[in-house]
């Protein structure tokens, strides 16, 4: 008798097989995802899961969750919305680098300053893996793309010093290699209290590795575990990622400040006193 998978109880299992590539990281950040949700014992009913457009955006249509596939470069606008209606509700937004800071940037960072109380996760492959391998914000210098044949020169985002800037609350990177660390990043990311942010560095082996001559997704691996450097609690400012250069992970932000709802609702209590009925959303 062979043993369930747990990740199973959360996977749409019906759907499979999935479409990701042979060698692509993103089933590996599901897997990660999953085992985060069961060990923060959260009832499924009370967590959900928005994604844009993209390989990442498909990860919505695996889970078996409250889940939703937005357009392109919406799903934090979403989750607002989602979040506010129901702040009950966990909340999380499961996307990639160019869905979330190329056309979603300004409502990353707007999310960010509101310290609304999300959960971003963001695989970054530095490339559109759906769309034809096109420059994103976060390709770095030097890298092939097919708009930008002879390499990019447009600088890249340092997300975590971004999302730092921006107003955080949490923010943490890992790569596929790191299943262990990514998964305990994703159950803290979801417990904490404000605007919580998880880059995971992920290959993708058919666009943006087959041009750059990185290699398959084991090959990635390997590069991943040997240039990997853990650095907690590191200055964001000096995290930034170069092409084919050192990747420095680990947990740089864990700091309090009070959430958008909990702004809200003590700016009211002080102007209207006892008469003022804490915010419960609309459902």
């Amino acid at each position: 008798m062979n043993p369930i998978n747990p990740v199973n109880n959360y996977l749409r299992t019906d759907r499979m097989p999935h479409i990701w590539c042979s060698g692509c990281g993103l089933g590996t950040t599901v897997n990660c995802f999953v085992r985060a949700i069961d060990s923060c014992g959260i009832p499924a009913d009370k967590i959900s899961v928005v994604s844009g457009i993209g390989c990442t955006g498909r990860v919505a249509g695996y889970l078996k969750l409250d889940s939703f596939h937005t357009t392109h470069g919406r799903p934090i606008p979403f989750a607002t919305g989602l979040k506010l209606a129901n702040p009950k509700l966990k909340v999380v937004v499961y996307s990639g680098d160019g869905d979330l800071f190329a056309i979603g940037g300004n409502h990353f960072i707007h999310a960010a300053r509101r310290n609304m109380d999300l959960t971003i996760i963001c695989v970054n492959n530095f490339t559109y893996g759906m769309t034809g391998g096109q420059v994103t914000p976060t390709t770095p210098i030097g890298a092939v793309a097919s708009t930008a044949p002879y390499g990019n020169f447009e600088e890249p985002f340092n997300l975590p010093h971004l999302a730092e800037s921006a107003g955080a609350v949490y923010v943490a990177r890992w790569t596929t290699f790191h299943v262990r660390q990514s998964t305990k990043a994703m159950k803290e990311a979801i417990q904490k209290k404000g605007f919580s942010f998880v880059e995971i560095i992920s290959p993708c082996p058919t666009l943006y590795g087959r041009r750059n001559k990185l290699g398959d997704g084991l090959e990635s691996m390997q590069f991943y575990k040997e240039n990997s450097v853990i650095k907690n609690g590191a200055d964001t400012r000096e995290v930034g990622l170069d092409f084919k250069g050192k990747i420095t992970c680990g947990k740089f932000i864990d700091r309090e400040r009070p959430s958008f709802l909990d702004s809200y609702n003590t700016k009211m209590a002080d102007r209207f006193g006892s008469s003022f009925k804490t915010y419960e959303g609309v459902l």
